[in-house]
């Protein structure tokens, strides 16, 4: 199946190529189609909301019949994800430790990467839950760097629960010979991290099912988001995670005016030749630079009708 059409597509790339751009007019080719779709971004700096001409937020906003958007809100979500960890603790932790406990987790709140787990977390529930009751979910990442770590933190994760996992029984097992007269003891904190295994185990599921899901990168005609793009596909194909599809953004038009632009659409049909020799696996849409900005519905539509 073409990366368009798939269950779940993610698009990414440099910053500043497009990104949202073209994930706002893949979504609303789509909703135009009859399809229910929803739009997701998680980069920080969302602009769908101005794409659409409406406040967005962290909740899930429908902007016509057949297309919601969500801007995922870090904030929003750490401190959610902060609270399921207090309510996951009550019962495991002594009374008399809870407050500290929780003090400790209010602190935590404000340590470098809680704001990229409770995203983790949010779009590992979108992936495995809130996808199945739409036709299609186009998620627009962050720039590269954060769309990599994203997409594989389930495999990485995986393997650091399954650590936890091992010494957690090895722990229980010993607790049991000494503690317990060898009466095997209940270990709420092992069935949560099980648990956890479980959900990044699904949604590693569903990134590598090639039949559902769908990677698409825009690139520009120039020399580092080309090198960016490249590092990008390979590494993520180490992780068996295939990039199909390229859009190449922002292509000069063919008749150009003045000295000037007619040397810059020169030097950019050597980076539109380096991108055919670059991505020879991948299939290309090639996408003109406008005279105006992308702002409204009306010019998602023009966008869109090149893909």
């Amino acid at each position: 199946m073409e990366n368009l059409h798939k269950r779940i597509v993610f698009i990414g790339g440099k910053g500043g190529v497009g990104k949202s751009t073209s994930a706002a007019a893949i979504a609303w080719k789509h909703a135009k189609e009859g399809r229910k779709t929803l739009l997701v971004s998680t980069d920080p700096a969302h602009n769908l909301g101005d794409i659409f001409e409406e406040t967005i937020g962290g909740r899930i906003k429908k902007v016509s019949s057949h297309l919601d958007v969500l801007e995922i809100d870090p904030e929003q979500e750490t401190t959610a994800y902060i609270n399921s960890v207090k309510e996951n603790m009550k019962g495991i932790v002594q009374p008399s430790m809870i407050n500290e406990v929780n003090r400790q987790l209010d602190t935590a709140k404000a340590s470098p990467g809680a704001d990229e787990a409770a995203l983790f977390n949010k779009l590992i529930s979108i992936i495995i839950e809130e996808h199945q009751h739409y036709d299609q979910c186009i998620i627009d990442t962050a720039p590269t760097g954060h769309t990599i770590r994203l997409l594989t933190l389930p495999e990485l994760m995986g393997i650091w629960i399954d650590g936890l996992l091992q010494r957690r029984k090895k722990t229980n097992e010993n607790y049991t010979q000494l503690l317990n007269d060898g009466e095997p003891i209940e270990d709420p904190i092992y069935h949560v991290l099980e648990e956890r295994k479980g959900r990044f185990a699904k949604a590693r599921e569903l990134l590598l099912d090639d039949e559902r899901t769908g990677f698409i990168f825009v690139v520009n005609p120039e020399s580092l988001s080309i090198t960016e793009t490249d590092k990008a596909i390979r590494l993520l194909h180490q992780h068996e995670i295939y990039v199909k599809t390229i859009i190449v953004n922002k292509l000069l038009p063919e008749q150009v005016d003045g000295n000037f632009f007619a040397k810059r659409k020169q030097m950019e049909q050597t980076y539109v030749q380096k991108i055919e020799a670059t991505f020879k696996e991948q299939k290309k849409w090639y996408v003109p630079l406008f005279h105006h900005d992308i702002m409204d519905k009306r010019q998602l539509e023009t966008f869109s009708a090149f893909f």
